[in-house]
C-alpha cells in the first residue's frame, strides 16, 4: 500500500474513514452531475421524444430561444440528488468492500476480489438510490416538460406530492435500481480492474508514484470505466426518463414499462447513447479524480491498484 495511507490522521476502515468516503463522494458527484446538466437535459428530452431536436447544438439553441426555459433546467434537483447519492455510494462502497472482504477471508477476497467489488458496489448503490430517487423524479419531470414542470426543487416536491403523494416521488425507484445498480457495479469493478492493469503495465508499485500521478491514473481508469457504464445502463436510463414523464397514475411500473416498450421498441432504448457515452465517460473520470484527490488531501490512499 502507498505510504500516503500511513500518514498520521484518519485510520483506515475507521468510522472517520467511511465518513471521509461519504464526504468525498458528495464532493465528487454533486458538482460534476450539475456541470453536465445541459447535456443531460437534451439527452432526457430526446429520450422522451427523439424528434424534438435534430442534434445537441440545435437543442441548446432552441432552449435558449424559448422563454421560461434554460439549458440548466433541473440543476437544483440534480445537485441535491446526486450529492446524497454520491455520499451513499462511495461511503457505503468503502464500508461494504471491507466488510465483505472480512466475511470471505483474505485468501478468497484476494482470489475473487472482482466479486467483492461487484457485491460491495451493488449494496452501496441500492441504499444510495433511495436517497436519490425523489430528486431524480423531480429532475426528469422538470426537464422533460416544456415549459419546465417546476421552478425549483421545493416547487417540484410540492407539485408531485400534491398530485400523487409521497409515492409519486418514488414511482421510478425500481427502474432507477435497474439503471444505477448495474451502472455502479461496472463503474467500481471496471475502475478497480482498469487501475490495476494500468499499474501492471507501468511496471512499478503504486507507492513509487507521486499523488498527482496516482490521481492521473484514477482519472484515466474512471474515464474508461465510464464508457462501459454508459453502455450497460443506457436502456434503463431511457426507461427511467420515459416512466417519470409518461407513467399514468392508474398504471403499475410493470404496466408502464410494457406500454412504453411496445411503443418505442428495442431500438428506442438506445436513443441518445453517443451523448451519454461522452457525458458519462467524462463525468466518471472527473468523479474518480475528485474523489481520490480528496482522499490524498486528507492523508488516505487512492482507490485501486494497492
Amino acid at each position: 500500500m502507498s505510504d500516503i495511507g500511513k500518514k498520521p490522521g484518519i485510520q483506515l476502515y475507521s468510522k472517520e474513514y467511511y465518513a471521509a468516503g461519504a464526504i468525498g463522494g458528495l464532493i465528487a458527484c454533486g458538482p460534476t452531475h450539475s456541470a453536465v446538466t445541459p447535456l443531460d437535459l437534451v439527452k432526457c428530452r430526446r429520450q422522451v421524444d427523439s424528434s424534438l431536436y435534430t442534434s445537441n447544438v440545435q437543442g441548446w439553441k432552441t432552449i435558449l430561444r424559448t422563454k421560461g426555459d434554460s439549458i440548466f433546467t433541473g440543476v437544483g434537483a440534480t445537485f441535491v440528488g446526486y450529492s446524497f447519492q454520491g455520499a451513499g455510494k462511495y461511503g457505503f462502497y468503502e464500508y461494504f468492500k471491507k466488510t465483505y472482504s472480512d466475511v470471505v477471508g483474505k485468501e478468497y477476497a484476494d482470489k475473487y476480489k472482482t466479486g467483492v467489488y461487484l457485491a460491495a458496489s451493488a449494496s452501496a448503490e441500492f441504499i444510495a438510490d433511495i436517497a436519490l430517487c425523489p430528486f431524480e423524479t423531480i429532475k426528469v419531470k422538470t426537464q422533460t416538460t416544456i415549459p419546465p414542470y417546476a421552478t425549483s426543487v421545493v416547487d417540484g416536491w410540492k407539485k408531485i406530492t400534491a398530485a400523487e403523494g409521497i409515492a409519486g416521488l418514488y414511482k421510478g425507484l425500481t427502474p432507477l435500481w435497474f439503471r444505477q445498480i448495474p451502472y455502479t457495479m461496472v463503474k467500481f469493478a471496471s475502475f478497480e480492474k482498469t487501475v490495476e492493469q494500468i499499474y501492471l503495465y507501468l511496471g512499478k508499485p503504486v507507492s513509487s508514484y507521486t499523488p498527482v500521478q496516482q490521481t492521473g491514473v484514477s482519472f484515466l481508469g474512471g474515464y474508461i470505466a465510464g464508457i462501459f457504464c454508459a453502455i450497460v445502463s443506457h436502456p434503463a436510463d431511457v426507461m427511467v426518463s420515459k416512466i417519470n414523464s409518461e407513467k399514468k397514475p392508474t398504471e403499475s411500473v410493470g404496466q408502464a414499462v410494457s406500454r412504453i416498450y411496445s411503443k418505442i421498441g428495442f431500438g428506442g432504448l438506445w436513443n441518445g447513447l453517443p451523448v451519454r457515452i461522452a457525458m458519462i465517460g467524462t463525468l466518471t473520470g472527473f468523479q474518480w479524480l475528485i474523489y481520490d484527490s480528496f482522499k490524498v488531501s486528507i492523508g488516505l490512499p487512492t482507490t485501486g491498484g494497492h
